[in-house]
């Protein structure tokens, strides 16, 4: 089974314990405007430096490396997330063309910014030429413009260790890097890591229903993190019961293998830690990492 999809997202303010983020996947801008005022640097930093006496959980390489397997296991059905870096097709879901090792989309400005900030650093690339439609459908399920280059193109530029960098810096910036950040502010483990960077990739960092960020608004009105006081395997559960229903609420979406033999396995067998050896099932397929 393939991708199930990605969602649109926009630049969104975002609450993060006292402090107000603003979280956007554009190109940086030359001028004032979206920058932290004083007293949101100040606590970031205060963030920053509460987050620097925490262990490393799911940023350690080892976990960093199993959080893509698992993540690879309900996208791709495989374990070998290297291999998706040429991936690329219209599922029919209505965001256009998924591609890459987290499913960038044409339809939901993420594939765009990727492609902008790669020709920025690498102008002669061979997906520039395709800037120009890839705003044009930004937004929408289209493949004006696109077609028929374009897939041939992506797959191509997929073999450029360049572009597998730039794949991985955007995962990294955009999904990876905030869901674990905001994860250990919340007082959770590499488990709670783990759930928050996949529901960010697979829901996008947006504030509306279906948005991570919405969905984390939905589970800290009915409970409290751990950093609030919380027990980390309640909250964690209701948090995958509100994904659920997510989920279950959209067509291209209801497939709810990563949840109930993926996660809540791993949740309910106490293992908050993500230690391996570990074993899921995801769409009736049976995956083992070792110890």
């Amino acid at each position: 089974m393939k991708r199930a999809g990605c969602l649109l997202f926009a630049a969104v303010p975002v609450l993060v314990t006292a402090t107000v983020y603003f979280f956007t996947p554009d190109t940086e801008s030359n001028g004032s405007e979206g920058r932290p005022s004083a007293s949101q640097s100040s606590g970031r930093a205060a963030e920053d430096a509460v987050i620097a006496d925490l262990p490393p959980g799911l940023a350690a390489p080892q976990k960093k490396e199993l959080a893509n397997k698992l993540v690879t296991s309900a996208e791709n059905s495989t374990l070998k997330w290297r291999e998706q870096y040429g991936y690329i097709e219209d599922i029919g879901d209505g965001q256009g063309y998924t591609a890459g090792i987290v499913g960038f989309c044409t339809g939901t400005h993420d594939l765009l910014v990727l492609v902008e900030r790669y020709t920025k650093a690498h102008p002669d690339n061979g997906l520039a030429r395709y800037l120009p439609a890839l705003r044009k459908v930004d937004g929408t399920d289209s493949h004006e413009g696109l077609d028929p280059g374009f897939t041939a193109a992506w797959k191509k530029e997929a073999e450029v260790g360049a572009f597998r960098e730039a794949q991985n810096a955007e995962r990294d910036r955009v999904y990876f890097e905030p869901a674990v950040r905001l994860a250990k502010l919340d007082g959770l483990g590499t488990l709670g890591q783990f759930i928050y960077y996949d529901a960010m990739v697979m829901h996008g960092p947006g504030t509306g229903a279906t948005g991570f960020y919405g969905l984390r608004e939905r589970v800290v009105s009915e409970a409290d993190t751990p950093a609030q006081g919380g027990k980390e395997k309640a909250y964690l559960d209701i948090f995958l019961d509100i994904r659920r229903d997510a989920m279950k609420s959209r067509k291209h979406h209801r497939d709810t293998s990563r949840i109930d033999t993926a996660q809540r396995r791993f949740l309910y067998n106490g293992n908050l830690d993500l230690d391996t050896p570990l074993e899921w099932s995801m769409y009736g397929e049976t995956f083992r990492v070792p110890k």
